[in-house]
């Protein structure tokens, strides 16, 4: 049972690992991607179906809270509304290997006309990196580049551009032409442009062919070396966790590493865990 909302104690900000930050408009492919790193739907579809603050998700089997913008933590009904006014974001947990190394925010879709961007602006400042999904179709509209350009320059060399959904270009000529484009209007504002389709990296699971195919393998072996890159050096240096993943993400150590070298990703058959509620501490 959750703790009462009056008994939950006054926290600040959830203990420090590298936060990444999945952002971009509507459609863009923002919880499809949370579903490739995390390994499962993070929210429930009853939650997704309704307007929600920043979602911060973090390693754990805990109750769901929300954290108010005078830094008080309060218990919440995640199939009821939620107040986006007087609300910093909401606390979830779920057991991912992804989430050993990193803490993930999803936030709202920057194009949503029926929520302020206040919403996700007082929170975009506890992200070290950002994955921007852009439909690869519509690449980086205008809309998105003027959004971008309003963040923290210090997030532009940790963040990597993602073109999703990008196996709707069919032919060579069109993805060359697309990837030319968006190369050259965002120079120097990522630290990497990846296209990737995020649907066909889930259905891979353990097929090495094809996780390779949809552009998974240069977008998260990118990814851990940014984690790494921003993790403190206590937590830089620790022994590497067997598996980062499903579906379809393990780290994995080989003979091949050396000090300071990053492990590799592999694709992995989806498994479920279960989660076991607990008490808010």
């Amino acid at each position: 049972m959750s703790a009462p909302a009056d008994d939950i104690a006054t926290s600040p900000t959830p203990a420090k690992k590298p936060v990444i930050a999945l952002m971009g408009e509507f459609s863009a492919g923002k919880s499809t991607l949370s579903n490739l790193l995390i390994g499962e739907e993070a929210l429930r579809v009853q939650v997704t179906a309704t307007q929600l603050p920043p979602v911060w998700i973090s390693q754990g089997t805990g109750e769901p809270f929300r954290v108010t913008r005078d830094g008080r933590e309060e218990a919440v009904d995640l199939k009821g509304p939620v107040s986006l006014d007087d609300t910093l974001y909401i606390r979830v947990f779920q057991t991912s290997d992804i989430l050993e190394i990193c803490d993930i925010i999803d936030m709202p879709g920057i194009s949503d006309p029926n929520m302020s961007p206040d919403v996700w602006q007082r929170v975009i400042g506890e992200a070290d990196a950002v994955l921007w999904c852009t439909h690869a179709t519509q690449a980086w509209r205008q809309s998105e580049a003027a959004v971008w350009m309003s963040m923290p320059a210090e997030l532009y060399k940790r963040s990597l551009l993602l073109l999703t959904r990008f196996d709707k270009l069919v032919t060579d000529r069109d993805r060359k032409r697309v990837v030319k484009r968006v190369e050259r209007e965002t120079d120097g504002l990522f630290a990497g442009i990846y296209p990737v389709s995020l649907i066909e990296a889930i259905a891979a699971q353990d097929d090495r062919e094809k996780w390779e195919a949809s552009g998974a393998e240069a977008f998260t072996q990118a990814l851990i070396e940014q984690i790494h890159a921003i993790a403190p050096a206590d937590k830089a240096s620790r022994p590497v966790s067997q598996r980062v993943g499903p579906p379809p993400l393990a780290l994995v150590e080989t003979d091949e590493l050396t000090e300071g070298s990053t492990p590799r990703i592999v694709p992995r058959r989806v498994v479920r865990k279960a989660r076991v509620p607990r008490p808010i501490a």
